[in-house]
């Protein structure tokens, strides 16, 4: 977490039949750490570094039973997926990590284009390492499980609703810690059309965003910006180079 009050007291909320919440703080200055106290988290602190995948490992290694579930602030664990888990974990021979299904939200609107989004959040703890590069998956030794995107009721719930001026501010971050783990290269005009180009085809009618009405297309076309962004900081980034 850092400043992470907004949704926190409700992702807690939710977290109060599990057997352990650890919360690791990369040094709030809201009130994010007094509501993680007042859910009856354990708080572990981390240094500030922008994103949140280099805290992953330290909040994963910080837990103490065997079984771990990896979950951002502005996630819900509804109650069918808590029942779940644990049924997972008492079964036979269970798999060693969980592919969870995610709903996700855009402009106050389900976005239909972005399910299942499926994430690995569950794992044993001494099976699951996260490598600390922006939007990494995690590496997991043993088997994965996958629940399937029917059983709805078991999907992660994303609360955050962005507005385009926070995905415009998390565009410009985002893409610049993007460049520094490529190479510097070269592209040809051409490239700076056609990639991001196939970056909107790609959500806006492969992934079905046009069932999204106007979300879904502002959605495809800020993901085609993004793409267009990262190209254009390493052109940059091959030039101070």
């Amino acid at each position: 977490t850092y400043n992470a009050e907004a949704y926190l007291a409700q992702v807690l909320e939710a977290l109060q039949q599990f057997d352990e919440i650890v919360v690791c703080d990369m040094h709030s200055t809201d009130s994010t750490q007094d509501i993680a106290k007042e859910y009856g988290a354990r708080i572990v602190l981390h240094e500030r570094c922008g994103i949140c995948e280099p805290a992953r490992n330290a909040a994963i290694q910080a837990a103490t039973y065997n079984w771990v579930f990896v979950l951002d602030a502005d996630e819900i664990i509804p109650p069918a997926l808590r029942i779940y888990l644990y049924q997972h974990i008492n079964s036979p021979n269970p798999e060693e990590a969980l592919r969870i299904p995610r709903k996700n939200f855009f402009m106050e609107h389900f976005m239909h284009c972005l399910y299942p989004d499926y994430v690995i959040r569950f794992a044993k703890k001494n099976c699951i390492e996260w490598p600390s590069e922006i939007h990494s998956q995690p590496i997991i030794t043993g088997k994965i499980k996958t629940i399937p995107k029917s059983q709805a009721e078991l999907a992660l719930v994303h609360l955050a609703s962005n507005t385009i001026s926070d995905r415009l501010q998390k565009t410009d971050t985002y893409t610049s810690k993007e460049v520094l783990r490529r190479n510097p290269r070269k592209y040809s005009i051409g490239t700076y059309l056609i990639k991001p180009f196939a970056r909107f085809i790609h959500i806006y009618f492969q992934k079905g965003g046009f069932r999204d009405g106007k979300a879904g297309f502002i959605y495809a076309m800020l993901n085609a910006i993004y793409k267009f962004i990262t190209l254009a900081k390493q052109e940059e980034g091959r030039k101070k180079h």
